[in-house]
């Protein structure tokens, strides 16, 4: 593991460069605004811990705001012709594209992922404009004759009404042009909470969304560190129809109960402990290649992450060195620096919390082969690290890491592979990599996940339904499937 110096000056020479473009504010009705107390959160660089800069804290009253706007907003928003929406949303799709520099850096330095990471995650999230702009003007029905012949059954799709979306730290831009952009393609106005460690990128693209024609009181954005009593406010107001989240599945629990009162329809992107089955046919170099991708995107901060790596026990060991060594050979340090594969975690208690888990794991047995130490000085940095001889009932094996750490256990026969994938109430996103067409199709069907990468460490598309099973959530983001969750059938009944 290598470590680049300290870049707090371009990190601070690049924040001074678009701090003049930035909005702090919360964006209300097509305005912006300070919270209603004057209140701010402070926005900060993770690579340094310092303040880059502040945003209006949302209150209660501040969410209420946003949401009359919404409701207001609503009627004219859904009547508006599907072409329309379509174009807003494309040119949306075309500024982020211009912009694709700014927002990255901007990414970075709230975030803290590489800028490499930044580039892929705002070109992933500005297609979701490209493909729900392609998706809104699809909206079909159906009509056919009913078995009895006594009538015809009309089935028409009208938007569920308004939308509460809230997004996480870790995909600052694409979780909410995920949940953006199907929302605007079916009619829907929205009120947006980003992640308060990250609520820069967010307002950027409610900018990008008001320069590209979406009408004030469509989408509202305010950020808030006051999240139980501002999401609350949401919940308990008859208005509000339906609710995206994407974070903890600790925190959707909570959310799910309050939406219950209302019988608000929800999506949930919950937790995820995604694992990585390597059998014993499998090409090693794709395998490796593969598991860089699925644990070290993002710095592991993901929830489709590789989280448990089940290798073949005749492969494990070298499996297990030939990530060890690619592991090893990426450079630490701030996102900006040049060079630079693994940034830092998003803040002091994420970091705490994956070195805790190594310590666990250790103490049941496993060793480092690359790793396992948190580095000294400012920023919340931890290497990337391989954990070898991991017991299969290990700690760490049933937490979500969210870092790059990858533990290693061996199995023996595939029906054990799958029942030691299968052991987690989570089930988001699984990989597998073998020679075996038929083995791969038959595990993947065996693996209790929403998604399989097959040979492949990437499953992510906005094309393709993107969610998960168990404990990982409700409902489908992306795909034509991602526009139907905002989206009430309607069955008409009649005959001519």
């Amino acid at each position: 593991m290598t470590t680049t110096d300290g870049t707090d000056r371009a990190h601070a020479a690049a924040f001074a460069k678009l701090a003049p473009g930035l909005a702090t504010g919360a964006y209300v009705a097509g305005e912006w605004r300070d919270s209603f107390d004057g209140s701010t959160i402070e926005v900060v660089d993770p690579s340094s811990g310092e303040v880059l800069t502040s945003v209006a804290n949302g209150t209660v009253e501040d969410a209420r705001a946003a949401l009359d706007a919404a409701a207001a907003a609503l009627p004219g928003f859904a009547a508006t012709p599907p072409r329309v929406r379509a174009e807003m949303l494309r040119r949306a799709f075309e500024l982020m594209t211009e912009r694709h520099e700014e927002l990255s850096r901007l990414v970075v330095l709230e975030n803290g992922k590489t800028l490499a990471d930044a580039r892929g995650e705002v070109s992933y999230a500005a297609e979701f404009f490209r493909w729900f702009s392609e998706e809104a003007v699809r909206n079909t029905g159906e009509v056919m004759t009913a078995p009895s012949g006594a009538n015809r059954i009309l089935v028409t799709h009208q938007p569920i009404g308004v939308a509460a979306l809230v997004t996480p730290w870790n995909f600052p831009a694409a979780m909410l042009t995920r949940k953006i952009g199907p929302a605007l393609a079916a009619g829907c106005t929205v009120v947006c909470k980003p992640a308060s460690e990250t609520p820069l990128t967010a307002l950027s693209i409610a900018k990008i969304l008001a320069e590209a024609g979406v009408p004030g009181g469509v989408v509202n954005v305010v950020a808030s560190n006051r999240s139980s009593a501002f999401v609350g406010a949401w919940l308990a107001d008859e208005r509000v129809r339906k609710l995206s989240f994407t974070g903890s599945t600790e925190v959707g629990r909570v959310l799910l109960r309050a939406a219950a009162t209302n019988v608000v329809s929800c999506s949930m992107e919950l937790g995820g402990n995604a694992p990585f089955v390597v059998f014993a046919d499998a090409d090693l170099d794709a395998a490796v290649a593969g598991a860089m991708v699925a644990k070290m995107r993002n710095g592991g901060e993901a929830c489709t992450a590789a989280n448990r790596f089940y290798v073949e026990a005749p492969v494990a060991g070298e499996f297990s060195a030939r990530l060890a060594d690619a592991m090893g050979r990426l450079a630490m340090g701030p996102g900006l620096a040049d060079g630079v594969d693994l940034g830092p975690l998003v803040n002091r208690s994420s970091r705490d919390k994956v070195a805790e888990l190594v310590e666990g794991a250790r103490a049941d047995g496993a060793h480092a082969l690359v790793g396992g130490e948190a580095p000294g000085g400012s920023g919340f940095f931890y290497p990337a690290t391989v954990l070898a001889d991991v017991e299969p009932g290990s700690t760490i094996l049933s937490n979500e890491i969210f870092g790059p750490v990858a533990p290693v256990v061996a199995f023996g026969s595939e029906s054990e592979a799958v029942e030691l994938a299968n052991a987690s109430p989570f089930g988001l996103a699984s990989y597998l990599y073998t020679r075996d067409l038929a083995k791969g199709l038959r595990v993947a069907e065996a693996l209790e996940t929403g998604m399989v990468g097959l040979n492949r460490g990437l499953v992510s598309d906005p094309a393709a339904p993107f969610g998960g099973t168990k404990q990982s959530g409700l409902g489908r983001e992306g795909g034509h499937e991602g526009m139907l969750e905002f989206l009430e059938a309607k069955y008409i009944a009649t005959s001519w």
